[in-house]
This record gives structure tokens, C-alpha cells and sequence, in this order.
């Protein structure tokens, strides 16, 4: 099995795939955007989708199934007023109403573990149905 480190709440493991895809986002900006999604078989977090440096915010929110939940990262590239480019990284735990409630507790008990696996992460976002996760919610939040 791939290294893995374990998120001691819930005894859920974030595979070695996750933290390196990140960090690849971070800092070579090789992706725009990571899901990931909790296997409940083997306890793992594991990469579900990544989105090429030339996706945008459209087709991450399109990837996010209607029924299940989802954790994804989203690399929000801005530029300031004083002209400044600028990049936040943003965390969106996606829980839509439609999913099951086994596995909305899971991925809300199991969020704060990931977030630490992954350092470097600016704001965070939680979101039920799409309009919670706009992207003008991304914008007013960079600001």
C-alpha cells in the first residue's frame, strides 16, 4: 500500500497521491483544481478528479456530484487593485443535500484531518447546493 497518514479522529488515512498532488498544485502549478473523496471500504482519502492548469472554476464545480459528497481544492488566481497578481488556495467541503447522512458525519468528522495534511490552504468553503459555492463567493472572499 502507498504511504498514507492518518487522521486520528476518525481513523481515516490520507494517501501519499493526495498530499503530492497538492503540493504539485501549490508549487508548480501543474493543476487548477483537486477533488478528493473518502473510500469508506479501505479508510483512505484519495484523489477523485484533478483539473489541468487550464480548467477553471466551472469545471471543478461540474465534477462535484449531485448525490455524494466531496472535498476539493481550487487555485484562485487574482489580480489586486494595486495590480498585483495573486494566488489563494481555497478548501471546499461539498456536502449537497441529496447525500446520504452516513456520509455527510463522515466527511464532516473527517475535514479537519485533511486540512492539516495539507498545508498551505487559504480559506474555506462549505457548501450544500451550488449557489453556496459561487464563484463570486470565491471572489468576495480573495478580497
Amino acid at each position: 500500500m502507498a504511504m498514507a497518514f492518518k487522521m486520528a479522529t476518525t481513523g481515516m488515512w490520507v494517501t501519499e497521491e493526495c498530499k503530492n498532488s497538492f503540493m504539485e498544485m501549490k508549487w508548480k502549478k501543474v493543476h487548477r483544481y483537486i477533488v478528493f473523496k473518502i473510500d469508506e471500504g479501505s479508510k483512505l482519502v484519495t484523489v477523485d478528479k484533478v483539473g489541468g492548469a487550464g480548467e477553471g472554476y466551472d469545471d471543478l464545480a461540474a465534477s462535484l456530484p449531485e448525490d455524494d459528497c466531496r472535498y476539493a481544492v481550487f487555485d484562485f488566481d487574482f489580480v489586486t487593485v494595486d495590480n498585483c497578481r495573486k494566488s489563494k488556495i481555497f478548501f471546499i467541503a461539498w456536502a449537497p443535500s441529496a447525500s446520504r447522512i452516513r456520509a455527510k458525519m463522515l466527511y464532516a468528522t473527517s475535514k479537519d484531518g485533511l486540512r492539516r495534511a495539507l498545508d498551505g490552504i487559504h480559506y474555506e468553503v462549505q457548501a450544500t447546493d451550488p449557489t453556496e459555492m459561487g464563484f463570486d463567493v470565491i471572489k468576495d472572499r480573495a478580497k
